[in-house]
């Protein structure tokens, strides 16, 4: 096969592909685990920085591991509006942030005592979660 005739074949997989993924049925974004629970450990994160004195949230890393989880849902098949619709629109936000802030209970911080978000958030640090990699002493 010619140079040329390799190139078309290629480009036609390339153009079958992207069609087929567009089309594809896919599950609505904030059914995808590896999508929300992302969120959700860095929104855990957030706010155990937000709340405790001595612990911050690494930025750097934070931003590059939102961006991991864009480039994913891109893979995905979901649109960048589709995408920025998700993160930034009303019911889903407030359903993630919702289990965020349960899930934070359910490991210690209790509300208005700032001491037990650090405490959880030095156990994150400690035990290597993904949680713990998004915070820094």
């Amino acid at each position: 096969m010619n140079r040329s005739c390799r190139i078309a074949a290629l480009a036609a997989w390339a153009w079958a592909w992207a069609g087929g993924a567009a089309g594809q049925e896919r599950p609505p974004l904030g059914e995808v685990p590896s999508i929300t629970e992302g969120l959700i450990d860095t929104a855990i994160a957030y706010e155990i920085g937000r709340r405790c004195d001595t612990l911050d949230g690494r930025r750097l890393q934070g931003i590059a591991f939102l961006l991991s989880l864009r480039a994913e849902a891109r893979r995905l098949g979901y649109s960048a509006e589709e995408i920025d619709a998700f993160v930034s629109e009303g019911p889903e936000k407030e359903r993630l942030e919702g289990i965020a802030r349960e899930r934070l209970r359910a490991l210690g911080a209790v509300e208005g005592e700032w001491e037990t978000y650090c405490t959880v958030g030095r156990a994150q640090v400690a035990e290597g979660t993904r949680i713990g990699g998004l915070l820094t002493d």
